[in-house]
Formats: C-alpha cells, structure tokens, sequence
C-alpha cells in the first residue's frame, strides 16, 4: 500500500500552527494604521482594519485545533512556513484592492515581492500612493528580511521541538543562542538596533523623518522597496548613497557573526570567510569593470554591492543601466546568483555553498592527482565539510538554475525571448529586485504568476515549496481513491 505523505493528523498540526502566523500576521498589518492617523488617510483605515480582523480571527479559529506538540515534524514546518509567506502575501492583496483597488493578482506579486525582499513592483507611480501604503511597502520587506516565521517563534511560539522546526523551515540552521527562541529574541534585537541606526544616519544626512524610516527598512532588510518612482536616484546626494551601501553591506553579514562582533572586538567580520569573500567579489567587479570600459564612478559602486546584497535599489533608471556595456551587466547577473552570506537578509544561492561546491572540486582533482588512499578533508573556516554538505550545496545550485531556465522557457512561450525577460526571472528567485524593465502591469497573468513563484521559491529556498506543491498533491490523490473506493462498496 501507498505510503501516505499528508494525512488528517498532519493537516491539524499544520493549520494549529499557521494559525499562530496568522494572528502575528494579522497584528503586524496595524502597524501603519498609525500612519494612516498620523497623514489623515482614514480611508485606508478600515481597510487595515478589515484584513488584521479577518486574519487574527481565521488564525485564532486554527489555533484552537487541538494537536500535541510533539507530532511536529520538519515537514510540517516547512509547509506551515510556506502557506504563511503565501497568507501574508494574500492579505496584503486583499488590503491593496479595498483601499487603492489595485487588481488582486498584481497585489499578490506587489506583496510576494515586498515580504521576500526582492523589490521587483507593477506599480507605476509609487509617489501617488498613499503614505500608510508606502510604509506597508517598506514595512513588509522589513518583516520579510528577518522572516515571518522568525518573528513569530520570537513572539508567540515557546521555545522546543515546534519552534526548532519552524527555524529550520525558513532554511535557517545558525544558532546564536542553544534555545531558539533565544536566538530569534537576540536576532530581532540586533536587527532593531541596525534599523535605528540607519534611521538616525539618514537623518543627519537631512532625509525627512519618514523617508528615513521605510528607507532604512528596505536598505537593511535588503528588500529595496523605495517610496521614489526614481529610487535611491531621486535624493542625488552621495552621502545617501554611502549610507545605503552600508547599511545593505550590515544586511549582507550573517546573524551569528554581528552577535560576536561586541564580544570580538570586530573580529568576527573580518574572520568571516563569507563577508571577506562577498568583498573580494566587490573588488574584483570593480578591477574587471574598470578595466575593460575604463569608467569608474558611484553608480557602478553601488549597483555591484545593491546586486551581491540582492537589495535591488538602484541609483539610475532602469533603461540607462541596461544601456552599460555588457561586461557590466554579465557581472550583475553573476553576483544576482550568488547573493552574499547564509543566515543574512540576502537571497541568491548564498557564498557558503559556492565555496563549499568549488572547494570540493579541488579536493576531489587533488585526490585523483595524488598517492593513492590519500584523503584530503575539506574545511571551511576550521570546520569539516562532509559529503552530505558537499552533495546538498551542489544539488541545491543546480535545482536553482533549472528553476531559472524553467521559468525563462514558461515566459519564451507567453511570447517574450529577450533577454531582458532572463534578467527578471534571475532577479526574481535571487529576490533581488533590479529590473530590466521587463516586469510592469501590462504582463500576462502566467508570467506574474511565474515570477511570484520565483519569489516565493528563492526566498524559502526552494525545498518548503516543493514539500507543500507535493504533500498537497499526496494528500488530493490519496483522498480521491478513497472517495472511489467507497463509492464501489
């Protein structure tokens, strides 16, 4: 007999816990309510209203589910982490279709993309959006760069085995704390003390106080959503500039290694074989960029770190950086795959599994090259890297790259194979945000939908999904032959 992947069980496990998401979910959306007081945009109120009450009373509904939290499986945390990325994503464009009537599945790629962070936006005039939908825009990639999940376990989740695999199930692993909820508590201060830096920082730098706040939301969290229809691009200050790129830089290191920046008196960034590769890779960008055109200046500078990050701000339109030579746009590309540290705000595929991939090539010519029966363990920082390590960043490259091409053939066939459309698809998965200028309203509802599975997939990092796309698919079939069955008796 079939093994069955999703049973009833597994469903109360699953709606108990996403219940919980959803109440925080339906919390975080009151938040800009008090910039919606604070501007007088009551209109918008009830509709922040409306989609917080809908989503805490459905979320207090699954929660009542009784379960015992000690059926909790990795599985079910990947998948409750999966639905509450697609929930938030939801609701967010339910609000935008009450408040500014903007079409449901537009709302659903304009919110999948602020909640991963990648920045990609259908709307074509940003400034004449109201202020309370501004901040939701920064607000949500806020949220999304430390994760939902995340948040949540911090919030209202108790610390053991459920909370352990919710962690797991946003594709993190790196502990600060032995307790998880420890962790997540001294990650969510962390980002917090960031935050308010950078909002202190662009204030002096004579930013008005709002801008400061949903910029500085979108620079740390590496998200990108801008309040400008020119971006970075509209304050024309270098000081701005500078600021952002710091700030996305601070978003690029890992959780783990800014804990210990105190306690090592900065040592721990410079260790860090992730931070120092991600600023070889800015160098080297900028040695092969000026030494092929000749030009070096801010806009490049920027457009490198805002790419490694997968932050996606960009400081000139669109159109003008497509027009760079071609060397420039290549190296984009690249460092949109590769992304910058594991355990960050980034998306990509993340340095450590590029360096993990590269270094066991070398040791397995080396092997092959040397007496045999030698052995030659690959070490990363002090640490062994096991084969299973090894077998799961290679895996884990090459399943990104076939979504990549996947993707690319689904949108050739809507019609669009320039390479523009490419671009897009790389920035989307990478939740990056720079865009070619393919991505507007003006899409078929295959390609938004598309590119909103991209997003959803690089910010999960794609396993979640393929566990809920299958356990759904398990849990249909399996039901269906015993509907079948029982109609034959």
């Amino acid at each position: 007999m079939k093994m069955k992947y999703i049973n009833l069980n597994d469903c109360k496990i699953i709606m108990h816990y996403l219940g919980k998401l959803m109440q925080a979910t339906g919390i975080a959306f009151l938040v800009p309510v008090i910039v919606a007081i604070i501007y007088n945009e009551t209109n918008t109120i009830l509709g922040f209203l409306f989609v917080s009450a809908l989503s805490i009373i459905l979320g207090t509904a699954f929660n009542k589910i009784s379960i015992k939290s000690s059926q909790m499986r990795l599985k079910h945390g990947m998948i409750i982490s999966s639905l509450a990325w697609l929930w938030a994503s939801i609701l967010g464009s339910i609000l935008m279709f009450i408040v500014i009537k903007f079409p449901l599945i537009d709302g659903l790629f304009e919110n999948m993309s602020m909640l991963t962070g990648t920045g990609l936006t259908l709307f074509l005039d940003i400034e004449a959006l109201p202020k309370s939908i501004l901040f939701l825009r920064s607000f949500e990639g806020w949220l999304g760069g430390l994760g939902i999940v995340i948040i949540a376990i911090g919030i209202l989740i108790r610390s053991g085995t459920a909370a352990s695999k919710l962690y797991k199930s946003e594709a993190r692993d790196e502990r600060i704390k032995p307790s998880i909820v420890n962790t997540m508590n001294k990650t969510i201060e962390i980002y917090i003390i960031y935050t308010i830096i950078g909002i202190v920082l662009y204030v002096l730098a004579g930013m008005p106080l709002f801008d400061s706040i949903t910029l500085c939301f979108a620079m740390i969290c590496t998200g990108g959503m801008s309040i400008k229809n020119q971006n970075i691009g509209f304050y024309h200050s270098n000081i701005i500039y500078i600021i952002s790129m710091l700030i996305m830089i601070i978003g690029s290191i890992s959780f783990p290694v800014h804990y210990k920046l105190y306690f090592t008196k900065g040592k721990s960034v410079l260790r860090d074989v992730q931070f120092k590769t991600m600023i070889a890779l800015i160098l080297l960008s900028l040695i092969i960029i000026y030494g092929l055109t000749k030009v070096f200046n801010i806009d490049i500078l920027f457009a490198i770190i805002t790419t490694i990050s997968t932050t996606g701000a960009n400081s000139v339109p669109s159109n003008v950086m497509m027009s760079w030579p071609r060397i420039d746009i290549l190296i984009i590309l690249i460092l949109m795959i590769i992304g910058a540290s594991s355990g960050s705000t980034v998306g990509g595929v993340k340095i450590i599994r590029v360096i993990t991939v590269i270094k066991s090539f070398g040791r397995t010519v080396e092997g092959i090259l040397s007496p045999e029966g030698r052995k030659f363990p690959v070490k990363i920082q002090g640490k062994k890297i096991t084969d299973k390590d090894t077998r799961e960043a290679a895996s884990y490259i090459i399943l990104y790259l076939m979504i990549i091409l996947l993707s690319w053939i689904v949108i050739i066939g809507c019609g669009y194979s320039d390479f523009n459309a490419l671009f897009d698809v790389i920035s989307a998965i990478g939740n990056n945000g720079l865009s070619s200028g393919f991505t507007n309203p003006g899409l078929p509802i295959l390609v938004k939908l598309v590119l909103i599975l991209d997003m959803w997939v690089g910010r999960l990092e794609i396993i979640p999904i393929l566990v809920s796309f299958y356990g759904l698919y398990d849990f249909i079939k399996i039901n269906r032959k015993h509907k079948k069955k029982a109609k034959k008796r």
